[in-house]
């Protein structure tokens, strides 16, 4: 007789109204050719803790940001500990996932991050800039986000919030990770326009940055994005490292690529359940 097929909560709020982006249709993609190798359900995230404990693993993905449904998502996480289930990205990263302490520590420890304090008495130690961004450190989205002047950054760094410099970067590019296996790359050339990506072709020395925060993370499963910006000086500086629900932009890929990611998912899912 046949092996059962896995069973796959597939979670995601379609309805989320995601500047430039879809949700929606990357994730009938995704659950279209997912069903293809498993058995799946798709819920909102609100309704995740409630209905876990009927499939063999939750799949996490274009489920909006955390901040939309705070106490849902940490009874979702009570409820995955205390039983142990299969969480695809699982639960241990530091990256987004944690909220955005990894850009003090990640500052902190000397990697190619955009410098980042949350303390008045250590603006003075970033670069001089005529401009300064502030945003939450539970932010996401740019909610919140603001752009002023250093003395007004001094003002506002309570520890509950982030500041960076104002960096006049030349473009964003964001590296797409399978378990800790790149996938592809996507640039936006102008950075008034995150969303509008084409297919980049990165250098051996970009796909090195990269794979530096994936190895740092840890995941042991999932999938990670880590978003770049250009520095003048040609630098790579990380902006965002997503560990929980990065929005893949499957719709600026060919078929082929599209094809190859979804493969890479789908073994990664098996080998998720083998290992366990």
């Amino acid at each position: 007789m046949p092996s059962a097929r896995r069973r796959l909560l597939y979670v995601s709020d379609l309805a989320y109204p995601a500047r430039g982006r879809r949700y929606c249709d990357e994730d009938i993609l995704l659950t279209s050719r997912l069903r293809e190798d498993f058995d799946l359900a798709l819920c909102n995230p609100r309704e995740a803790a409630a209905l876990m404990d009927g499939f063999d693993a939750v799949v996490v993905r274009n489920s909006g940001p955390v901040l939309d449904h705070p106490e849902a998502y940490e009874a979702f996480r009570r409820r995955a500990a205390d039983t142990g289930a299969l969480v695809y990205n699982e639960l241990s990263g530091r990256g987004d996932m944690a909220g955005k302490q990894y850009l003090l520590d990640l500052t902190a420890e000397g990697f190619p991050v955009i410098p980042t304090v949350d303390r008045p008495e250590d603006v003075s130690l970033l670069p001089a800039a005529g401009r300064y961004v502030v945003k939450p450190k539970l932010g996401a989205d740019s909610i919140g986000l603001e752009i002023v002047s250093r003395d007004r950054a001094r003002e506002l760094a309570d520890g509950h919030v982030l500041v960076q410099p104002c960096v006049d970067f030349a473009y964003e590019v964001s590296f797409y990770f399978v378990d800790h296996a790149f996938q592809y790359a996507l640039n936006a050339p102008d950075p008034a326009r995150r969303w509008e990506l084409r297919p980049y072709e990165p250098t051996g020395a970009d796909l090195e940055f990269a794979r530096r925060f994936i190895d740092w993370n840890g995941l042991g499963h999932g999938i990670q994005r880590v978003d770049a910006c250009r520095a003048p000086d040609g630098e790579l500086l990380l902006v965002e490292l997503e560990d929980l629900n990065p929005y893949l932009s499957l719709d600026a890929l060919g078929e082929r690529e599209r094809d190859a990611f979804v493969t890479a998912m789908k073994a990664s899912l098996h080998g998720m359940f083998s290992r366990a």
